[in-house]
């Protein structure tokens, strides 16, 4: 365009042309500049053309891109829209806790919480006295102070009763409000309290709070029992309540009648691994838990599951293990005679057996009548090595994996130089320190025809076979040993008529907590047991803690007097709650029966 615009209107050659010519000169400049506005008329359409192309692709590009946005959201999941203010909502749902016959253990109660706005209080110092009167546990004083200072809200009670949230109403103090919220009920009191732990709350809103597990199960599943997705599916756990009350029943009479300190308990299924009871004591109430002990032994506050945090030297009822993997290694048979003089000397170390049984004993009787010195030369033929790794094959070296937040943290205790004389010690259940849940899964997977079980408290629907520990064979001797103890050994009180019961005792001395070595007059008494003995079903074992029987004119301690009374009543009162019926013999005569022992 700037080419034509330098082009002259009156061209000189033309102009002379036409002068000479006769024309006229005008129509000259006339056309160029006509030809010169066409020109310039055809540049600017060419340039708006340009402009509008450029305007619609912008648009076109600006459509395209809000499209795709549409389309993106229009394909996300669709999803509640969370506001995100202090007091957006929170999901409190939580999944209810059944036993295996699907009874409640845990469920949620609508309840309400009571908290304080000072500006919107009409007669705090008379609300305060009032407050203090239904709840006892809040100072008057301390309210007076909050309801008249510069404070504009507090929480004053994170759950009250029905009861208690009708008193603060007849209050009639516009400032005292409540707060509508879950809470966790144990409809069964302390009833599985180790078991499933309890909650606390977490987030915290005036409308609602969230539930969060604090131990046990509760804790173990948090994630599981607080998804929206699954809270309307409760969590089935392998323990049967009817058998559990029983156990923790008994357990509680048997620890005040033999004066002991604590006391444990664990049920479990020899084929599954199911944990059909397990108690503690002392125990406590998860709808109201206390807090964990600020001084002094953990071991002793109630909040301390014995059973599976607890790490004791479970005594003789090791010895099986010994004799087992002897038995598995072809070493000896039942009826091999083993020196059994005591003491056994080696090195500055003496073993001695309770009694003395003679210079020699077979290897059916070194566990009928719990030798020690039996039992370490078994060991010595067994070596060190293939011990530990019979022990770990069992599970006994490292925590158990059932599922309750506190297992990790219960690491057995075992040398670090496993010696000889370790060796020795440990075949009968000192220098090694496990829980009664270890010995219950060990017993488990020894007599159940030998093949590993790892313990568990959800509900199993089938069978579920580790790997070999032992062979068959192994596995019947050893449940016949067993059997033997209690009809002629060191389990006597544990006979129950009609019923095959098989068992071995333990009774260890305690460790000092300071100073080191062990207590003179203090021990940890245990029975392991198994029935029916000839076609395995369950392991019960039994710990208590620091017992003493006091019925003779001497205080005795062993677990022949006190564990095994325990365990046996136990046994006694949980066998028909189990489906299981006694043995009967037919004698000749159909209208005569006996009841095998």
């Amino acid at each position: 365009m700037s080419n034509r615009l330098r082009t002259p209107l009156r061209p000189l050659a033309r102009i002379l042309h036409a002068r000479q010519t006769g024309g006229n000169p005008d129509l000259i400049e006339r056309e160029n500049i006509r030809r010169r506005h066409e020109a310039l008329r055809d540049d600017w359409r060419v340039m708006a053309e340009q402009r509008l192309l450029l305007a619609a692709c912008v648009c076109l590009l600006v459509f395209g891109l809000v499209g795709v946005r549409m389309w993106a959201i229009a394909s996300e999941p669709v999803a509640e829209p969370v506001a995100a203010v202090s007091d957006a909502r929170i999901d409190a749902a939580r999944a209810d806790i059944v036993d295996r016959e699907g009874r409640v253990l845990a469920t949620n109660l609508v309840s309400h919480s009571l908290y304080a706005q000072p500006p919107l209080m009409t007669e705090p110092e008379r609300s305060a006295a009032e407050l203090a009167r239904i709840f006892p546990d809040l100072d008057e004083a301390r309210m007076r102070d909050w309801f008249t200072g510069e404070r504009k809200f507090l929480w004053l009670k994170r759950r009250i009763s029905p009861e208690q949230m009708q008193a603060v109403h007849d209050i009639g103090d516009p400032g005292l409000q409540f707060g509508p919220r879950e809470m966790r009920l144990y409809p069964n009191g302390a009833l599985a309290a180790h078991i499933l732990g309890g909650t606390g709350f977490g987030r915290e809103g005036v409308q609602s709070a969230e539930l969060i597990g604090v131990a046990g199960v509760e804790k173990a599943f948090n994630a599981r029992l607080s998804d929206p997705a699954t809270a309307s599916t409760p969590l089935a756990l392998s323990i049967d309540l009817t058998v559990q009350a029983v156990v923790e029943d008994v357990l509680a009479s048997g620890m005040r009648l033999m004066n002991a300190k604590g006391a444990a308990a664990v049920l479990m299924d020899v084929h599954t691994g199911e944990i059909i009871a397990k108690a503690s004591l002392p125990d406590f109430d998860p709808n109201s838990r206390p807090r964990p002990l600020t001084q002094g032994d953990q071991g002793d506050s109630p909040l301390f599951n014995r059973a599976v945090q607890g790490v004791y030297e479970l005594g003789s009822s090791f010895k099986i293990f010994t004799t087992a993997q002897a038995l598995e290694l072809g070493l000896v048979s039942p009826e091999t005679m083993l020196d059994t003089t005591s003491p056994m000397t080696w090195g500055r170390f003496r073993i001695r057996d309770f009694r003395n049984y003679g210079p020699e004993l077979s290897v059916t009787d070194v566990i009928v009548k719990s030798s020690n010195v039996g039992t370490a030369r078994l060991a010595l033929q067994i070596g060190g090595a293939r011990q530990k790794d019979f022990l770990e094959q069992l599970g006994f070296l490292a925590p158990t994996p059932v599922e309750m937040i506190e297992a990790p943290g219960a690491v057995p205790l075992w040398p670090s130089n496993w010696s000889d004389i370790h060796t020795m010690t440990i075949s009968y259940g000192h220098g090694i320190s496990t829980s009664p849940l270890h010995l219950a899964a060990g017993y488990a997977s020894l007599l159940n025809g030998g093949t590993k079980v790892t313990p568990t408290l959800l509900r199993q629907d089938a069978p579920v076979k580790g790997p070999r520990v032992v062979s068959e064979r192994t596995s019947r001797i050893s449940r016949e040993m067993l059997h033997a103890v209690v009809e002629r050994g060191t389990a006597s009180f544990g006979r129950i008529e009609g019923y095959a019961i098989g068992g071995k005792t333990g009774t260890a001395d305690k460790p000092r907590a300071a100073g080191g070595g062990y207590y003179d007059d203090k021990v940890i008494a245990t029975f392991a047991s198994v029935f029916p003995a000839d076609d395995p079903e369950y392991v019960l074992v039994v710990t208590l803690d620091e017992p003493v029987e006091t019925s003779g004119e001497e205080p005795r301690r062993t677990a022949g007097w006190t564990a095994v009374p325990v365990s046996a009543e136990i046994t006694r009162r949980i066998l028909p709650l189990l489906g299981l019926r006694p043995t009967v013999e037919y004698l000749g005569d159909p209208e005569i029966t006996l009841v095998s022992d």
